[in-house]
């Protein structure tokens, strides 16, 4: 598994759903560079179980990332009619109708591999022909990516276990707290907590509060 924190989030330009039911072309997350905060997340599939309960759990709290300038990208293997048709079912039926942000087609699974979350690889044969083993879909892969385009946080959680939305603005508070007052956040740190200063000093005397 790749380490991409440090590092350029790779680009790429897909088909994508916006706003829940508008299909687009050369959808890009370097249209947010030099201005919002993405939090770009995969899911395996679309009409199955635990992806609902997350892509809805994020739109429950879309008004939170906004409010921290901070876009929310989804993103699965499936086609863009496939994500069409499960925003457009409703929650009673298996769908996540209300869901508003951007959901991407990885559909080639061109960006599964560039993020290295793909379940499964391509390989060659003993004729030396490529093809697939495993599952053509992505574990729970989600980057965080700051104003720059760099990957400033990932977690990737294998297929059945699901994430938690706060603990994501967790990690978006800290960052933005650590770029604007220089300081860094110790363990289990929240917004309006005490942070520390990197250094002998500052670490000495935090511990010694606790």
């Amino acid at each position: 598994m790749s380490v991409l924190v440090g590092k350029k989030a790779p680009a790429f330009r897909a088909q994508a759903v916006i706003n829940g039911s508008e299909i687009v072309d050369n959808f890009s997350l370097e249209d947010y560079i030099n201005n919002k905060y993405v939090v770009f997340f995969f899911y395996p599939a679309d009409f199955t179980f635990v992806c609902p309960t997350e892509l809805i759990a994020f739109q429950q709290k879309l008004k939170e990332f906004e409010d921290r300038n901070t876009e929310v990208v989804a993103a699965s293997t499936d086609s863009a009619v496939s994500h069409w048709k499960w925003l457009n079912t409703p929650k009673n039926n298996g769908g996540i109708q209300g869901v508003t942000y951007p959901i991407v087609a990885d559909h080639s699974l061109t960006i599964s591999m560039a993020y290295d979350v793909l379940a499964g690889e391509f390989v060659t044969d003993e004729e030396g022909k490529p093809e697939f083993k495993g599952s053509p879909e992505a574990y729970r892969g989600l980057f965080l990516i700051d104003k720059k385009g760099i990957v400033r946080h990932q977690v990737v959680n294998d297929m059945p276990l699901g994430r938690s939305v706060d603990e994501i603005l967790r990690v978006i508070d800290a960052l933005q707290f650590t770029e604007e007052y220089g300081e860094v956040c110790p363990a289990d740190w929240h917004k309006g907590d005490k942070a520390l200063t990197a250094t002998q000093e500052g670490i000495a005397e935090y511990l010694s509060e606790k």
